[in-house]
């Protein structure tokens, strides 16, 4: 199915910095990620808890899609999400090369 590129620019993908990461309760899979995005923050749940450790998480800068409609898993609201690779074996996540900071956002 194609987009045009007007649905596709109405997609807000920024960086955000993780500032903490913890599994959530009761969830093999779910990391709730608090994450920076420069000029506010959220609350983004990630399925990504089976191949990628909390502590490992903070301090990465990574690409969110910031303007989905909030969506609760296992009780905790997402905010957003999370953006990665669907690699062969694991969840494969996209790091800038460059120098990024918090908020600035992928055109």
């Amino acid at each position: 199915m194609n987009i045009t590129l007007e649905e596709f620019k109405r997609l807000d993908i920024r960086i955000g910095e993780i500032l903490n990461a913890e599994k959530v309760e009761n969830a093999d899979k779910l990391l709730k990620l608090e994450v920076d995005f420069g000029e506010f923050k959220r609350q983004i749940v990630a399925g990504i808890a089976k191949w990628h450790e909390p502590k490992d998480l903070v301090g990465k800068r990574l690409p969110f899609i910031i303007n989905l409609e909030p969506r609760n898993f296992k009780g905790v609201e997402s905010q957003g999400m999370l953006m990665a690779v669907d690699g062969e074996e694991k969840p494969v996540l996209l790091e800038p090369q460059g120098d990024v900071k918090a908020g600035d956002k992928i055109v």
